[in-house]
């Protein structure tokens, strides 16, 4: 079933655990000042995760 959701900020990463949520519903970002910029500029909390993968 393909996603036609609109990427988030990970579209553009090397990694292929990234890129699998590349289109997911959350806002995600990649770390790096640029987030934390975005973070401090609206006010608006950091949540970082971890990763996490299963196999199916």
């Amino acid at each position: 079933m393909p996603n036609n959701s609109k990427p988030n900020g990970l579209i553009t990463e090397k990694s292929p655990y990234l890129l699998q949520h590349a289109h997911n519903p959350v806002n995600w970002h990649p770390w790096g000042e640029e987030a934390f910029e975005k973070a401090k500029r609206e006010n608006k909390p950091v949540l970082v995760s971890i990763g996490y993968s299963t196999c199916h």
